[in-house]
């Protein structure tokens, strides 16, 4: 009997869960001295949070650059050009500037998370919203105008650190590079919630995006309300990539990657699987990454060098493939 393409699509996606399935297991038992019971507590209580970080922050950053990139009807753009990672750069650099790496603001990590995520989101829902409005919801205005502020929010950032103690821009630079490493579980937990409240309060809008791909015109004459679905995906947007960004750090190419591999591999225009597939690809890389940083170039090179030495290579690959007229 002959498959459709959405149940190969579904064997696709179970594959690519086995391979997940695979690299969590190396992450987790690999070096690890089972004859010794409490070094594998050990071992399993200091990297059991780091693989829960990384399997939620690929989720989030694989599904919110799939739903903005059908938004904006662009495979090469990602939520970053909206300036969130710039923004978590400046808060954090603002912080260290203002109050010096001995405050509690720079100190505490659950302190730390929660200025990075109401910041970040109420700064964004705030722009946004307010632009969306003034451009009469045109969103490529406000993509551009989103890629303008976060040259503001670089060059803002710049301008401190020039003035910077040296000293506290050496510890200031640690928190500016994605690491798994020390991951507190309150904060994991947190995401969790957060994450699970933006998908249950955007549950309805997601079954949409089908239809928004066809163009705003086409999605108002089924009887879509585009202007409010499209705002209310964009601060879930938002809200995710402020999750993943303040629990991990900023990870500029992860989106893009992942999205482009999932539309790639599964070749399907139905978001339920892309998404799902474009988080289980976000997964393998960030774990597959992290195997590498720790078993081969034992922590030398934070994870964050793979994913944007292979995003930019990525990024000019899609870039020649677009002239060639195939994006």
């Amino acid at each position: 009997m002959k498959l459709t393409k959405q149940q190969w699509n579904i064997i696709k996606l179970v594959a690519l869960a086995v391979l997940v399935l695979g690299a969590i297991a190396a992450f987790m038992f690999i070096g690890v001295n089972f004859e010794k019971p409490k070094l594998v507590q050990f071992a399993m209580k200091l990297r059991a949070p780091k693989l829960i970080a990384m399997l939620v922050g690929a989720f989030a950053i694989g599904a919110a650059s799939i739903v903005f990139q059908s938004i904006i009807n662009n495979r090469i753009v990602t939520p970053c050009l909206l300036g969130m990672n710039s923004l978590y750069t400046l808060i954090h650099t603002l912080i260290f500037f203002a109050l010096g790496s001995g405050s509690i603001f720079a100190a505490n990590d659950n302190i730390a998370y929660v200025i990075d995520l109401i910041v970040m989101t109420v700064v964004a829902t705030f722009i946004y919203g307010y632009l969306f409005k003034k451009t009469n919801y045109n969103v490529l205005y406000v993509l551009l105008i989103g890629t303008v502020l976060s040259s503001l929010f670089g060059s803002i950032q710049s301008s401190m650190i020039f003035v910077m103690d040296p000293n506290e821009y050496d510890i200031l630079l640690e928190t500016l590079v994605a690491s798994f490493d020390n991951i507190n579980t309150e904060i994991i937990v947190f995401s969790i919630v957060v994450l699970a409240a933006v998908a249950f309060f955007l549950r309805k809008d997601l079954k949409l995006l089908d239809v928004i791909t066809l163009g705003k015109e086409q999605a108002i004459n089924l009887g879509v309300d585009y202007d409010r679905v499209v705002r209310r995906l964009l601060i879930g947007v938002t809200l995710c990539i402020a999750v993943a960004t303040a629990m991990i750090g900023p990870i500029s190419f992860l989106g893009l990657i992942i999205a482009n591999l999932g539309r790639q591999f599964l070749k399907t225009y139905r978001h339920s699987q892309l998404i799902i597939g474009s988080g289980l690809i976000g997964m393998l890389a960030l774990v597959g990454s992290q195997c590498l940083v720790e078993r081969v170039f034992n922590y030398s090179v934070p994870v964050s060098v793979f994913i944007t030495i292979g995003g930019g290579v990525y990024f000019l690959w899609l870039l020649l493939r677009g002239k060639r007229g195939s994006i």
